[in-house]
């Protein structure tokens, strides 16, 4: 049950220009498509520097930061929107949650931190929460088992899908990651 309490309507900020900074193609259409039917005037950008370069044009009100990016940090694209826009409401992304990387994010401006994968109710509810009330919890988060599912295929992508490689780094059997690896992920 959503706590509306601590949501603020979108009709009350004049700025409805949402940056999304997302190297992930698929997930950031999927969001930007759900966020137009919400009422955000979508802007994409897929790497740090796009970023930047929408920000000064564009100025945007509202942007989604992923932490880790092609060309950079994402901290890089906060400081800038927050720098051309004061008031703009940053949320950072991340499939890496740790908090010394939340607790930069919110020096450098941020309002909110997400773990991927995030949905646009998620992060609907991230961007127009009531500073001064705490934000509720998501009302569908993942579970443990398909976090570690998440993690697991993450750093294996990122090794080039170098099955061992991606053992090595996680500490695990070559033999053990294979099979999590050809099982579907847990709900």
């Amino acid at each position: 049950m959503k706590n509306k309490a601590n949501i603020q309507n979108l009709s009350d900020f004049e700025n409805k220009k949402l940056l999304i900074v997302e190297d992930d193609n698929p997930f950031r259409e999927r969001l930007a498509r759900s966020m137009e039917k919400k009422g955000f005037e979508v802007l994409q950008a897929e790497s740090v520097k796009k970023g930047i370069e929408v920000t000064k044009i564009k100025k945007p009100g509202f942007a989604v930061v992923d932490l880790r990016l092609t060309d950079g940090n994402g901290l890089d694209a906060v400081k800038e929107i927050q720098k051309s826009n004061e008031s703009s409401r940053v949320i950072m992304l991340t499939g890496y949650g740790n908090i010394p990387t939340a607790v930069a994010a919110i020096k450098e401006g941020a309002i909110d931190y997400l773990a991927k994968p995030a949905d646009a109710d998620d992060v609907e509810n991230a961007l127009l929460a009531d500073p001064s009330k705490k934000v509720p919890p998501p009302e569908n988060p993942m579970s443990a088992d398909r976090v570690k599912w998440e993690h697991i295929h993450r750093v294996f992508e990122l090794c080039n899908r170098n099955v061992s490689e991606t053992a090595r780094r996680l500490k695990m059997h070559r033999r053990t990651l294979q099979r999590i690896l050809s099982k579907r992920s847990p709900r």
